[in-house]
Formats: structure tokens, C-alpha cells, sequence
């Protein structure tokens, strides 16, 4: 009867053991997917004002090569050179 008593007991403290196991690994899951979250919506974050910004870029490069086209087609009408051909 001891040893019966001697293997419950064994037993019952190893089921603690493994108890005590999941609620700490199940914890570690919990917490390493809210990080993941919060990553993965910094990341999303990121993207976007990196999207924003190129768009941003892309579209201050295009004014400006909008505005040099004017000028330069400004200075050729302003400038009177080459309009008169005078043969002597």
C-alpha cells in the first residue's frame, strides 16, 4: 500500500510539474503574439508612410520637371534669336 501511495503522490507532483509547465509556455504564447501584433502593425505603419512619402516625392519630382519645361520653353520664346533670318 505504500508503494501506491509513494506512486500517487509522484504522480500528482509531476502533473503540478507539468501543469505549472503549460501555464508558463501558454503565457510565453500569449505575450510573443501580442508582439507580433504590435510589429506587425508597426511595419504596416512604416509601409504606408513610406508609401506616402514616395508618393509624396514622386510627385514634388514631377512638379519640378513640370516647372523646367515651362522655363525652358519661356526662355526659347523670349529670347528672339534665330526668329529673323537676314540674307544680305
Amino acid at each position: 500500500m505504500t508503494s501506491q501511495r509513494d506512486r500517487i503522490g509522484s504522480l500528482e507532483s509531476r502533473m503540478e510539474e507539468l501543469e505549472a509547465t503549460i501555464r508558463g509556455l501558454t503565457e510565453e504564447l500569449v505575450d510573443a503574439n501580442q508582439r507580433i501584433r504590435e510589429l506587425e502593425q508597426a511595419q504596416e505603419t512604416a509601409d504606408a508612410d513610406s508609401k506616402s512619402e514616395s508618393e509624396s516625392e514622386s510627385a514634388q519630382d514631377e512638379e519640378a520637371k513640370s516647372d523646367e519645361s515651362k522655363d525652358d520653353t519661356e526662355e526659347e520664346e523670349s529670347s528672339g534669336l534665330g526668329d529673323d533670318i537676314i540674307v544680305a
